[in-house]
């Protein structure tokens, strides 16, 4: 599983970089957290009967106490012009929390110590793309909100098979699963088959990767789907999607085991999308091919 199942997942930052010694890039996408667009917010009123069922606690607090780990754009990113948190992610929780007449208090925290911190009860609820997975789900509840897997970009008008892309180069994050095990067992494919190996390329980071695509120093890159999406969104005179999404699962905001704010929250979303709103959110930043229409809690699958 790509997204964020233990180590970090793809950030889109400075884009212009030395990657492994070979590619110099002399140019720079639009997917950089130093050009972050202007991506419009969707207003949302209170639901009195559904902010009478926020917890008690929370309720007299007035805010969700929200543990986050960035850089993850287009989920959860900073932005340099207003040193806020932003993001797909912040937009729906700012929405399921003014939902509930409550506000998000954003607190920055390491990726690995947010569900312990969830556990001790120093935040409320995680927000930082977590894949909702079986083993995850023995130590805290996710209500799941968003469909996320792998997928594919290349030039624009190009045509390179993501399942038979012998011979090609492709660029990924260093670290990630796509480096580890998605090219990998492809590129072993084609050499087990007589044809020529996959050129893995790897990056320090995901807007580096989209850059070598923009500027025809590989053929493809990998990457997670809402991440592709948004790197194409931001540079789609360039660069396009290539095949569907595959390897998905469910993102999912962790809450403490038996949390009566697990219910509040999953109804909160599922108004969202019942009115739309979810919708608008996810197109606003580009992120609609993983929207889904029932959140559920505790979705994964084993």
């Amino acid at each position: 599983m790509s997204v964020r199942s233990g180590a970090r997942g793809y950030i889109l930052r400075a884009a212009c970089v030395v990657a492994g010694g070979a590619l110099l890039l002399t140019g720079c996408t639009k997917n950089s957290e130093s050009t972050t667009p202007a991506v419009a917010k969707v207003k949302v009123s209170k639901v009195d009967a559904l902010a009478a069922q926020v917890p008690a606690q929370v309720k007299q607090a007035g805010k969700l106490v929200v543990g986050v780990n960035i850089p993850y754009s287009p989920n959860e990113f900073r932005d340099p012009s207003s040193d806020k948190i932003v993001g797909f992610d912040v937009d729906l929780m700012d929405a399921v929390a003014a939902t509930l007449g409550l506000t998000a208090d954003y607190q920055q925290a390491d990726f690995e110590k947010i569900i312990p911190s969830i556990q001790a009860g120093t935040y409320n609820v995680g927000m930082s793309s977590f894949t909702d997975n079986t083993d995850r789900e023995k130590s805290v509840d996710f209500v799941d909100y968003f469909s996320a897997g792998s997928q594919w970009a290349q030039q624009k008008g190009a045509s390179i098979d993501p399942n038979n892309a012998c011979g090609k180069k492709v660029a990924v994050e260093r670290t990630t699963v796509q480096q580890t095990d998605e090219l990998p067992a492809k590129s072993k494919a084609c050499t087990d088959a007589k044809k020529p190996a996959i050129n893995i390329v790897a990056f320090d980071d995901q807007a580096a990767a989209a850059n070598a695509l923009v500027l025809g120093q590989v053929d493809a890159f990998s990457a997670d789907s809402p991440v592709t999406a948004y790197a194409v969104k931001q540079n789609q005179d360039k660069i396009e999607t290539d095949g569907q999404i595959f390897s998905s699962a469910p993102y999912g905001w962790p809450v403490a085991k038996g949390s009566a704010l697990g219910p509040v929250l999953q109804a909160a979303v599922q108004h969202l999308m019942d009115d739309g709103d979810y919708r608008k959110i996810c197109e606003n930043w580009g992120v609609e091919q993983g929207a889904i229409t029932k959140s559920v809690i505790n979705g994964a699958k084993g």
